[in-house]
C-alpha cells in the first residue's frame, strides 16, 4: 500500500525491480523537484517525506542518478518492515512513492548511544581515525560517547566505501544517499518476487547450476577490490546476494585499506580462503593460494 499527501490511498505498482533492463538505464537529465505546500497532510505511522532534498549533495550518490531513483521534494517515505537485524544496527525495506511512481529502498540503521552494541573489531579500522583526539580517546575507551562517534565513523566508512566500490564497477547496491547514521541504497531484490530480497550466496544449494558463473563474478569483483587497494575483510557467502544470476556484494564498513592496515593481507588471505573453502564444499573445487597470488599480481601489476 502506497499513501502520498494530497492524493488518494491507493495501491502503487512498483516502478522498480532490481535489475529489469529497463530498470538499470541512467539518466543524464533531470527535472527541478518541486515542492508543493498545499497538499501536506498528516502522515501514517512508518512515514516522512522523502530527507533527499534536505541533505547535502555531497551525501547523495554518485551521478549520473539511476533512472528509477526519485528525487522529488514531495516524495513520501513508507517503511515497510525489517530485513536484516544485527548488533550495530538494523535494515529496514522503505518505500519511496510519489503519485507517479515509486522505488523500493534499503535503509541501514545504526543505533543510536541508547541501543547501541557495537562489536566491530578495532582492528579493521585500523589506520583510520576522527579528526579530534577527544574522539579517538572516547572511542578507544568504549565510553557511550565514543560509541555514538564509531557509529557515525561505521556508517560514513561504509558511505564511502559503496560510492568507491560502485564507481569502480563492484557490484554492489547503489548508494542513494547518507543522513546522519542512516544509509539509503539500492535494494536488491528477487527479480522472481519484486518485493522480496535476493537470497544469499549461502542458501544456495550445492547442485545450483549458478555456481561457475557466480565463481567468475566474485573473483572478478575481488580483483577489482584488490585494485582499489582495500579487501573487504568480512567477505563471505553471507554478504554476498544473488539476485537471479546476478553476484552482489554487501555489509562494506569493515573493508581494510591494504596499505594502511598492517593487518590488510591477512583480511584479503582470509577472504580468499573463506569464499574458496565455500565454493569447494559446493561441488566447485577452488585454491586460496591461487586467489591470493593472483590478487597480490593485479595490484603490483
Amino acid at each position: 500500500m502506497s499513501y502520498y499527501p494530497g492524493g488518494d490511498t491507493a495501491a502503487t505498482p512498483l516502478a522498480f525491480n532490481g535489475f529489469d533492463e529497463a530498470d538499470t538505464r541512467l539518466k543524464t537529465r533531470r527535472g527541478r523537484p518541486a515542492w508543493n505546500e498545499t497538499a501536506q497532510d498528516e502522515l501514517a505511522d512508518g512515514q516522512r517525506y522523502s530527507t533527499w532534498p534536505s541533505i547535502e549533495k555531497g551525501c547523495r550518490g554518485p551521478k549520473p542518478y539511476p533512472s528509477w531513483l526519485i528525487e522529488d521534494a514531495a516524495a513520501l517515505d513508507t517503511e515497510l518492515g525489517i530485513l536484516k537485524t544485527g548488533k550495530e544496527g538494523d535494515v529496514f525495506l522503505v518505500e519511496r512513492a510519489t503519485q507517479a511512481r515509486s522505488a523500493l529502498l534499503a535503509a541501514k540503521r545504526y543505533r543510536g548511544r541508547e541501543h547501541l552494541q557495537f562489536s566491530r573489531s578495532q582492528a579493521y579500522s585500523e589506520g583510520r581515525s576522527a579528526r579530534r583526539s577527544r574522539d579517538n580517546r572516547a572511542v578507544k575507551n568504549n565510553s557511550s560517547y565514543g560509541r555514538e562517534v564509531a557509529a557515525l565513523q561505521w556508517a560514513s566508512a561504509e558511505w564511502t566505501y559503496l560510492r568507491r566500490c560502485h564507481e569502480a564497477g563492484i557490484p554492489v547496491p547503489y548508494p542513494v544517499q547518507i543522513d546522519g547514521t542512516e544509509i539509503l541504497m539500492e535494494f536488491i531484490a528477487d527479480p522472481q518476487i519484486p518485493r522480496a530480497a535476493a537470497p544469499r550466496l549461502q542458501q544456495l544449494s550445492r547442485n545450483d547450476p549458478r555456481l561457475p558463473a557466480l565463481w567468475d563474478q566474485l573473483a572478478d569483483a575481488m580483483e577489482k577490490f584488490a585494485l582499489l587497494g582495500i579487501a573487504h575483510g568480512d567477505l563471505s557467502a553471507y554478504n554476498l546476494l544473488v539476485a537471479g544470476d546476478r553476484l552482489v556484494v554487501i555489509d562494506v564498513p569493515q573493508c581494510v585499506d591494504l596499505a594502511g592496515n598492517v593487518q590488510g593481507l591477512d583480511f584479503l588471505h582470509r577472504d580468499c580462503v573463506n569464499m574458496c573453502d565455500w565454493f569447494t564444499a559446493k561441488g566447485l573445487p577452488r585454491d586460496a593460494e591461487a586467489l591470493f597470488t593472483s590478487l597480490l599480481a593485479s595490484m603490483f601489476a
